[in-house]
């Protein structure tokens, strides 16, 4: 029994299975990337890290996982120019570690971005029907949340609609998604930096004081939550089918996004937490109750409007990220052949984007999702803890191969990136860890029953 057969490095460029059109340049990468990144992280997430977590030290927080995402960037930055194909870090491990990894790799990514699409739903219809409320409008109970039985509610309709509305337009072209998301990240930057200048005014430096509340300990424990909101931008080597110049284009949309990203995340921090003290700011939106406290009611309103924008280009990309990875996993046989059928009009995989989409829906409608936040921090830092070593394996089996990027300082740059992925994961909690291991335990199962007999490798 051979677990660890690789596919051949030419195979992946050269798989008919299904062909996807190649119509996004550096510009609409970019784009997507900071669609991904700035959204819940930014408007949601940022209170409850200060409050819980790190305290006005949020702010290296947020340094502290930039710098585990830049590392771990230049790495999936060289894997995508080589090897420009769907599948992201799933492809990447089939090539460098063999089938077993891969698929394992590549169950991982369903969870977390089937996860973060499913939490950043829950949080978009928060904001939605806070706006709605704005207007006077008000959901029935039994529509307005999750099953709960206690506080009366039966399922959370705005998220259900939201993730259909997002399927559908992914099934209309790749470049009239690309379209729709450039849209969206120019209202939503707009947001954060009417925020950024409108709140520098109202900053009490006594409110930064003390500054680690919490100590150094707070801070990487925020760094570890927190690293929700950077996920996203490994989301933009699952289209490299569809990028014109992938050699060019995919490292420069990966780390320019990050790079802007981190800056506004820095500084909206630093902002946020000299507006108010750390202790008020375990709210549901930090961003507009930190407007609201300093009485510029109408600029938060506006926040409201660019909150639920973020969130939905974070929608786009994680779902878009989901469909490509399902379809280059059965393309390889190791899911049902028809999820990787494409429609030869839009040219996307509309029979994985559907699926993606309904049971998604169908999740985030029904199951609470208060917790699973560090569920999708975990799956991620896993995959990147593997693309980085990967880096390294690569480099010895395969010295001559051309890369369009090439990380630096081989092989300490991948063995630091790493080190700081292994040590966010270790800083996550018990319960954490159980649900991700029950996870993994179950995919291993799918894998014995179905997909190690289905590969195409196998069939070979």
């Amino acid at each position: 029994m051979d677990l660890f057969r690789k596919k051949p490095l030419a195979a992946p460029l050269s798989d008919d299975a299904g062909k996807l059109s190649k119509t996004l340049g550096a510009l609409d990468l970019t784009a997507l990337g900071v669609g991904a990144i700035i959204g819940t992280g930014i408007f949601v997430m940022t209170g409850v890290a200060a409050a819980e977590h790190a305290g006005p030290g949020l702010v290296l927080s947020f340094v502290l996982a930039g710098i585990a995402c830049v590392l771990s960037a230049l790495c999936y930055s060289e894997f995508a120019s080589t090897l420009p194909v769907s599948g992201s870090a799933y492809a990447y491990s089939y090539v460098a570690f063999g089938e077993l990894l891969a698929w394992i790799l590549g169950w991982d990514l369903v969870l977390e971005y089937g996860v973060a699409a499913a939490a950043v739903s829950s949080g978009w219809s928060g904001y939605f029907q806070g706006l709605l409320d704005g207007f006077g409008i008000h959901l029935p109970t039994a529509l307005s949340g999750a099953y709960n039985a206690d506080k009366g509610t039966f399922i959370n309709l705005p998220a259900v609609v939201i993730i259909l509305l997002i399927s559908y337009l992914l099934t209309r072209g790749v470049k009239e998604t690309a379209r729709f998301n450039a849209i969206m990240v120019v209202v939503k930057l707009a947001v954060v930096l009417l925020f950024i200048f409108t709140g520098i005014f109202y900053v009490k430096p006594e409110n930064w004081t003390p500054f680690l509340p919490y100590g150094f300990h707070g801070v990487v424990n925020g760094a570890a939550t927190v690293f929700f909101a950077y996920i996203g931008f490994d989301a933009l080597s699952t289209a490299a089918e569809e990028v014109k110049r992938p050699q060019r284009d995919l490292p420069i949309g990966i780390i320019s996004s990050l790079a802007i990203c981190t800056v506004l995340y820095i500084s909206v921090s630093l902002v946020l937490t000299g507006i108010v003290p750390y202790q008020n700011l375990n709210v549901s939106d930090p961003v507009s109750f930190a407007l609201r406290f300093v009485d510029q009611n109408m600029i938060a309103g506006l926040i409201s409007v660019g909150a639920i924008a973020g969130m939905t280009t974070v929608l786009l990309v994680l779902l878009f990220g989901q469909t490509r990875l399902l379809f280059a996993i059965s393309r390889d046989g190791l899911l049902p052949e028809s999820l990787a059928k494409v429609n030869p009009k839009t040219q996307t995989p509309v029979r994985s984007t559907w699926m993606v989409g309904g049971i998604i829906a169908v999740f985030t409608g029904f199951v609470p999702l208060d917790r699973l936040a560090d569920l999708t921090s975990i799956g991620t830092l896993f995959a990147f803890l593997v693309v980085s070593l990967g880096v390294i394996v690569m480099r010895r089996t395969h010295p001559d191969l051309k890369r369009g990027f090439r990380v630096p300082w081989v092989p300490v740059i991948p063995l630091l990136s790493a080190a700081a992925c292994g040590y966010l994961m270790y800083n996550l909690g018990r319960e954490t860890w159980t649900g991700f291991i029950i996870w993994l335990i179950l995919g291993l199962l799918i894998y014995w029953l179905y997909g190690y007999k289905n590969s195409k490798l196998y069939k070979k």
